[in-house]
């Protein structure tokens, strides 16, 4: 398992070994140690799978402090584009956004810190969406930002016409830097 560091300051792309033969493949998705010596301690206490059709697009979503989450985000099969926003107040980067293709192929994973909103656009059907957090969920705190604010101009990779998002998501306010 390698990890990458990005641009945004606590955002790391996690390449896990992948061990392939005639039969299939096996890989380690997540072992703690590696991730307690390369990058900090985290706890994960709920996991969340979601199956999603071409055009979805889930996010941006956060949920508020006290029980703001940490998340380990990967794609079991399909690919998406998973975005993560940067909502710290006191970090250079506040405001800008990190994309990044993962799949079901390459087995790529992001870890997301606290302080983050996140949210993904399925570019495949039967898109399986995995991901880890480090505290459970709380709907009173739930919060988000509307995907398409043109501020942010997030390219979900989809033409507009066939982006598919709730009506609790499209009702999410833009975001104001």
């Amino acid at each position: 398992m390698t990890v990458e560091k990005t641009f945004i300051e606590g955002l790391y792309v996690i390449h896990p070994k992948v061990h392939s033969d005639e039969r299939g493949y096996f890989m380690e998705s997540y072992h703690q140690s590696n991730l307690d010596n390369l990058i900090s301690s985290y706890h994960f206490v709920q996991d969340n799978e979601a199956c999603s059709n071409y055009g979805v697009v889930r996010g941006l979503h956060y949920q508020l402090a006290p029980h703001a989450q940490t998340k380990l985000v990967r794609v079991i099969s399909g690919r998406v584009i998973d975005v993560a926003l940067d909502l710290r107040k006191d970090s250079s980067t506040y405001g800008k956004h990190f994309a990044i293709e993962l799949t079901g192929e390459n087995k790529i994973q992001l870890i997301i810190p606290k302080g983050f909103a996140h949210g993904y656009s399925v570019l495949e059907d039967q898109t399986i969406f995995f991901y880890k957090c480090d505290d459970f969920y709380h709907p009173s705190l739930e919060n988000g930002i509307n995907p398409l604010d043109p501020i942010l101009n997030i390219d979900w990779g989809l033409p507009l016409h066939q982006i598919k998002i709730s009506t609790k998501d499209q009702l999410l306010p833009n975001y104001f830097i």
